[in-house]
C-alpha cells in the first residue's frame, strides 16, 4: 500500500530528483511533488513524497524527520487528508441584500 508523507521545511532549493533520491534510501518511492507558488515557480517549503511500502514510509519518517537538509531540519510526517475550511460554503450569498 503506497503511504503518502508530508515533508515540510524544505529548504528552498531542493530539487525533486535530490528529494527522491534521498527518500530512496528508506524504501522505494512512487513520486515526489514539491509544492510551488502558482505564480512565481518558486518552492514553497514543503513536498509530499509517496512511499512504495507503509515499511518504506516509516523508515523514512524515522531516518529523515529532523534531518538536516541545507541548513534545515526537514519535518517528515505521514500526511493527513485536507480540511475543508468551508470559507465557499460560509461566502456565498454574503453580499446579496435583500430589498423587498
Amino acid at each position: 500500500m503506497i503511504k503518502k508523507l508530508f515533508v515540510g521545511n524544505l529548504p528552498y532549493s531542493a530539487k525533486q530528483d535530490s528529494l527522491e533520491e534521498l527518500f530512496g534510501q528508506a524504501g522505494k518511492v512512487e513520486s515526489c511533488n514539491i509544492i510551488t507558488d502558482k505564480f512565481s515557480g518558486q518552492s514553497r517549503g514543503f513536498a509530499f513524497v509517496e512511499m512504495e511500502t507503509e515499511d518504506g514510509a516509516k523508515a523514512a519518517i524515522e531516518k529523515f524527520n529532523n534531518y538536516e537538509m541545507d541548513g534545515r531540519k526537514l519535518v517528515v510526517n505521514e500526511s493527513r487528508p485536507k480540511e475543508d475550511s468551508g470559507r465557499r460554503d460560509n461566502n456565498r450569498g454574503s453580499f446579496s441584500r435583500d430589498r423587498g
